[in-house]
């Protein structure tokens, strides 16, 4: 087998230690340690971070959003994340419903509310947030490729056989998505998603089961960043907190755990009422 190249001693360091690809669970359970100091982008500090789709689809990703009011979210062959202005709106739940109809599902994150009568939690699961800090050394490395729309049915078949997170036929329209061919098969890649003010999320990292362990989610990653900060913005980026490998791999190419969050989606009901929409409060 041909060899892959890595990022020299730094990404060769990164491959021989015992960290998994982030695709991989070390472990069940949540990531149980401490936050990372991070005092200029203090978690509740900076709107763009704390609220991130929104942020996202009222700025760059405006082209690719769906709207009603206060409540936006992308198109459904781009991303499946949205965001609301404030929860904390009177009219939140039917601008929600009034975004996705009856029946519909929409993403939320962070939110500790109550629902109103007929409305359900779909599902759950908690994740982290972590952000680049000056330790992140951004390299764009040989070997690594730009993907493009025609190479979207291999991206999907990554990512169908890794699972690193949501990815749709469109989904490389939120950004740059770089690559790492083997005999002309895509072995990994990683790129853009959500584009809050000012920074740039690195998502869908994943690696073919079979080249493993050479460190090229770590190329990637830093790769991707490179990118980001040639323009002008600083690199974020979300695991779920189960990903334990994940999280660490991240965290020693030089991103901090920012703060902790839930990713999760709630359905409306069917029937619409005053008291299904809290009109009535």
């Amino acid at each position: 087998m041909a060899e892959i190249p890595t990022i020299g001693d730094r990404g060769t360091e990164l491959a021989t230690e015992s960290i998994a690809e982030p695709g991989e669970f070390a472990e069940p359970g949540e990531f149980a340690e401490p936050l990372d100091p991070v005092p200029d982008f203090a978690a509740g500090t900076v709107p763009a971070l704390d609220n991130p789709a929104w942020s996202a689809l009222t700025g760059r990703h405006a082209g690719l959003a769906q709207a009603h009011r206060n409540a936006r979210r992308y198109l459904p062959e781009v991303s499946g994340f949205g965001g609301v202005a404030d929860w904390e709106a009177p009219s939140v739940f039917a601008d929600i419903a009034g975004l996705v109809g009856p029946g519909g599902l929409f993403p939320y994150r962070d939110v500790a509310m109550v629902l109103p009568p007929g409305w359900e939690v779909e599902s759950r699961g908690d994740g982290v947030q972590l952000v680049e800090t000056p330790a992140l050394a951004p390299e764009r490395g040989p070997g690594i490729v730009q993907l493009q729309p025609a190479d979207v049915p291999e991206m999907l078949d990554l990512v169908a056989r890794t699972e690193p997170g949501p990815f749709f036929e469109r989904t490389i329209e939120l950004g740059s998505y770089l690559g790492i061919r083997y005999r002309g098969r895509l072995v990994a890649m990683a790129g853009e998603r959500l584009k809050p003010d000012g920074w740039t999320e690195i998502s869908a990292v994943c690696t073919d089961p079979e080249h493993r362990g050479r460190g090229l989610a770590s190329r990637l990653v830093l790769a991707v960043a490179a990118g980001i900060q040639a323009r002008g913005d600083r690199a974020l980026m979300h695991a779920s907190a189960a990903n334990h490998n994940a999280i660490r791999l991240y965290r020693k190419l030089g991103f901090a755990l920012r703060r902790r969050t839930i990713f999760g989606a709630i359905r409306v009901p069917l029937e619409l009422t005053e008291q299904t929409l809290r009109l009535d409060r």
